[in-house]
């Protein structure tokens, strides 16, 4: 990538992975990247849970009933569990770590995407037992990476909602 705008007209969610495993210089990259978000009064609440095991990556495919099978063929899965007992943003400074996972990806030539377990069909407790997580942390939701096996066009810069965006005032 060449620029930052670049890679953010690139990231797309990738949901269809190779059998390649991702280098673990590059996972540590990934982290290194959740690990210099920003929080609330830099709280750091968030905590992260690295899963490459393919048996226990096959079970939270089904966690949900829609929008995690991808996990199925994921190289790696970091699931975000927050500390909502350190600040009432917690659900933000999860979203913003896990967001930077996502770019970190990106830029690394990784596919990636976001897998929502808080408030989600019980899957949050499936997770909980699985990995043994505190009850006393919530677990926000999961980054399934890998090898892309498919491509996805870039964002079309014409077509994005400018209409969506105001000035002074709404």
């Amino acid at each position: 990538m060449n620029s930052f705008n670049e890679l953010l007209q690139n990231r797309r969610s990738v949901r269809q992975y190779t059998e390649q495993k991702i280098e673990r210089e590059k996972l540590d990259l990934i982290l290194q990247a959740a690990l210099m978000s920003p929080s609330s009064k830099r709280c750091n609440p968030w905590q992260f849970v690295v899963v490459d095991d393919h048996e226990v990556l096959s079970k939270f495919a089904s966690c949900r009933t829609y929008g995690s099978k991808m996990l199925e063929q994921a190289s790696a899965a970091v699931v975000v569990v927050v500390d909502a007992s350190l600040t009432d943003t917690w659900q933000c400074d999860g979203a913003i770590a896990a967001h930077n996972m996502l770019l970190a990806a990106a830029d690394l030539g990784l596919g990636a995407c976001w897998v929502q377990v808080y408030n989600r069909e019980g899957a949050e407790q499936m997770i909980r037992q699985e990995l043994d997580i505190p009850e006393s942390l919530n677990i926000l939701c999961m980054i399934s990476l890998g090898y892309k096996n498919e491509e996805r066009k870039p964002y079309d810069l014409q077509k994005l909602q400018y209409d969506k965006i105001h000035y002074e005032r709404y």
